[in-house]
């Protein structure tokens, strides 16, 4: 399997004239294209994990690392948060936080996940602590945060709508999980279950933010190349879970060596 990020398919519509702003409808249907050819549920790895093709330790490892980025949302949010000026749009972008760290009524996403490591046989203090985390994880997890700090408000705004994909993929998650491996249960796969009706909301207000916001063709191209920058984020953490666990096996120096897993080293080659 090619772990290549999917190449460009020829775009369905004429190019524009330079400098054309872009209608809404063909601006949101580019924004959506990205998704169709980028997004990570098209990567060899998923199709490992939600056809029930994944042993237990590539499980393990695939769910202590997505720890790392699920625990820095919040992190990202607030750090977006504190660049709004607008009253409106810090009220509405904070629940995005109170998703994720909790609230009254709600455990939040992080604590459903760390239930999800508990399911899976990983140490809760372990999987917080994030020793054991794989370098390219960190290093996506941190870029897109630095990306969010660092870029237009708009740029930031954008790099979120890959959660207009998001809903199949975890469609597909809920199913291929419950009926491959005997750690999901209603309350291990609570995550991905509440994002269902979280995400929609979330990124509608973002979609529409971007749509209205990106003024100039200038700044929709600037949005559009979040988005595909978002896609990388997430693609390349599931390289670097393929290459370490999957094929051909090279697990970091640090990193976490599931039970009974011998790492390949450059000697067995």
């Amino acid at each position: 399997m090619s772990l290549a990020s999917p190449s460009p398919a020829a775009a369905p519509f004429a190019s524009p004239a330079p400098g054309r702003l872009l209608g809404r409808e063909e601006f949101e249907e580019r924004i959506h294209l990205i998704g169709a050819e980028r997004y990570h549920s098209r990567h060899p790895f998923h199709k490992l994990l939600h056809g029930g093709n994944c042993n237990h330790g590539q499980v393990q490892a695939w769910v202590l690392n997505r720890y790392c980025y699920q625990s820095h949302i919040p992190l990202k949010d607030a750090t977006l948060l504190s660049r709004m000026e607008d009253l409106d749009l810090r009220r509405e972008w904070r629940k995005r936080i109170e998703d994720h760290d909790g609230s009254a009524g709600n455990e939040g996403g992080i604590e459903r996940w760390l239930v999800l490591a508990e399911g899976v046989g990983l140490d809760r203090s372990y999987v917080v602590s994030g020793a054991g985390i794989l370098p390219a994880t960190r290093f996506a997890v941190e870029a897109y945060v630095r990306f969010v700090r660092e870029r237009s408000l708009l740029e930031a705004i954008a790099s979120s709508l890959t959660e207009l994909f998001a809903p199949k993929i975890h469609q597909e998650r809920i199913a291929g999980l419950l009926e491959h491996y005997d750690f999901a249960n209603e309350r291990t796969i609570a995550y991905f279950k509440r994002r269902l009706s979280e995400a929609p909301e979330d990124v509608q207000f973002g979609l529409n933010y971007v749509l209205g916001e990106a003024r100039t063709r200038e700044q929709q191209e600037q949005a559009l190349a979040a988005v595909r920058f978002k896609t990388d984020v997430l693609w390349a953490q599931l390289d670097a879970l393929y290459h370490a666990y999957v094929a051909p096996g090279h697990i970091p120096p640090g990193a976490f060596v599931p039970e009974g897993c011998v790492p390949v080293t450059e000697l067995d080659l």
